[in-house]
């Protein structure tokens, strides 16, 4: 599981916000496109899901890949497969949300053209911090 390692550092509701279960697994499949990375026998070793939020903008929602897969690439694929999406859908800037603890991810994200914007909101007791790139 590609947070577990994080499970003492977020709030209880986060936590299960962010690690699926089969019905909001259900949920994101039917309100977003998911993108799969697998390797050859077939175990998924990494995902990202999106979804248009309006006109303008495409939003990333539940990057991970699972802990042995991590600094092979597999990240940058999924991104560079999502924000493909999201230009073929016309959206001008792609949005996401992440938290403190996972500063490996900020990092990934900063060095993909991501970059801060003022907006932090709740996340169950967390501060949830947005990031945006401009297409």
């Amino acid at each position: 599981m590609a947070f577990e390692a994080y499970r003492d550092q977020y709030a209880s509701g986060a936590f299960a916000d962010t690690v699926l279960t089969h019905e909001t697994l259900e949920r994101r499949f039917a309100t977003m496109f998911i993108f799969l990375a697998n390797e050859a026998s077939g175990d998924i070793v990494g995902t990202v899901a999106g979804q248009v939020v309006n006109k303008e903008e495409g939003h990333i929602r539940g990057m991970a890949v699972r802990p042995g897969w991590q600094g092979r690439g597999v990240a940058a694929a999924l991104l560079t497969v999502i924000e493909g999406e999201f230009i073929a859908r016309q959206c001008s800037r792609i949005t996401l949300d992440t938290t403190e603890p996972l500063e490996r991810a900020i990092q990934f994200y900063e060095r993909h053209g991501y970059r801060r914007s003022a907006r932090i909101t709740d996340f169950f007791g967390m501060p949830l911090f947005e990031y945006v790139k401009t297409l």
